[in-house]
């Protein structure tokens, strides 16, 4: 058994516009590090937490970090403890999945350190109470691809069942997150509680087209299926310059843009790294033309996922 482990998770892109719940990808550069050694002291505990422009919980009953180690612990090693460093990578609030790469790293980082040697369903399992914490919600849209890499579906949750989207590598993300936090819990408080059936007819239609796109690489139906009718009007009003941002991309090229997760980050789809670069570019200059500062992501879409550093 190691001294020490640390494990890498990405942050991601949730939702997908059309997939509510069921759709995210994987994004290269952005994640956050966690590393765990045992400690004399049962449970989990926070060590140090760096990274982070915003206030990070340092109680282990309010970090995301935790709960999944925890559980892991009561699985396969009752008594014993361990303690965590994280830094963090990815912006609480940002819209693309702090709560869930802090989870992915702690308990990818302590499956390793103990030699439990857990599946991918069994440590997606054990992630899922990081966000059960974050949002009040058991949704795996962020977890999955900060696990597994690439994009993924989650057909369904009772149990929890994930799909790998075999995306070609044609396709590429850009992603900008505005200077402004947007707390998921609260995001998804303001959804509309009862949706009309012809809107489930759209959203289930472009859901189903975005997935055909992706898998034979027709950019123009991806194009067209970028389109969600319950989430984003509900939460546009959110994000500064949300429209000023879609066209801006779509001028310079993009094939759709949406919101990530709960905002209030901003993505667009693109065909080449060279298109989603360009349209990084003319999001970010549409934002700032109204004052406000932010970060930009350019990955594709085929990102990996959660790693152990050496």
């Amino acid at each position: 058994m190691q001294g020490e482990v640390t494990a890498f998770a990405p942050a991601s892109v949730s939702n997908v516009s059309c997939g509510f719940d069921i759709m995210g990808f994987a994004l290269r550069g952005a994640g956050d590090r966690v590393t765990a050694r045992l400690s004399a002291l049962p449970g989990v505990q926070i060590r140090s937490i760096r990274g982070s422009s915003s206030e990070v919980p340092r109680d282990p009953a309010a970090n995301t970090a935790c709960p999944p180690v925890a559980a892991l612990l009561a699985r396969c090693a009752p008594g014993r403890g361990i303690e965590l460093d994280i830094r963090k990578g990815v912006p609480v609030g940002g819209g693309i999945g702090s709560s869930a790469a802090s989870a992915v790293a702690a308990v990818v980082a302590a499956d390793a350190l103990l030699g439990t040697r857990l599946t991918e369903g069994e440590l997606l399992e054990l992630a899922v109470e990081g966000e059960k914490l974050a949002s009040g919600a058991v949704h795996v849209d962020n977890l999955a691809p900060s696990l597994m890499g690439g994009f993924i579906l989650v057909r369904g949750y009772n149990p929890i069942d994930v799909v790998r989207v075999a995306v070609g590598p044609s396709f590429w993300c850009a992603v900008v997150s505005p200077d402004v936090e947007i707390r998921t819990e609260e995001a998804r408080k303001i959804l509309p509680r009862t949706v009309p059936l012809r809107d489930v007819v759209a959203q289930t239609g472009n859901a189903a087209g975005l997935v055909a796109g992706l898998l034979t690489g027709d950019g123009s139906l991806v194009g067209r299926s970028l389109i969600d009718v319950i989430a984003e009007p509900a939460r546009r009003h959110l994000i500064p310059a949300y429209d000023a941002m879609g066209d801006a991309a779509r001028e310079a090229g993009a094939l759709g843009y949406g919101i990530s997760g709960s905002g209030p980050s901003v993505f667009a789809l693109a065909s080449s790294e060279e298109g989603a670069a360009r349209a990084a570019g003319a999001m970010a200059r549409a934002l700032r033309n109204t004052g406000r500062e932010c970060a930009v992501i350019v990955s594709p879409v085929h990102a990996p996922g959660a790693s152990v550093i050496p």
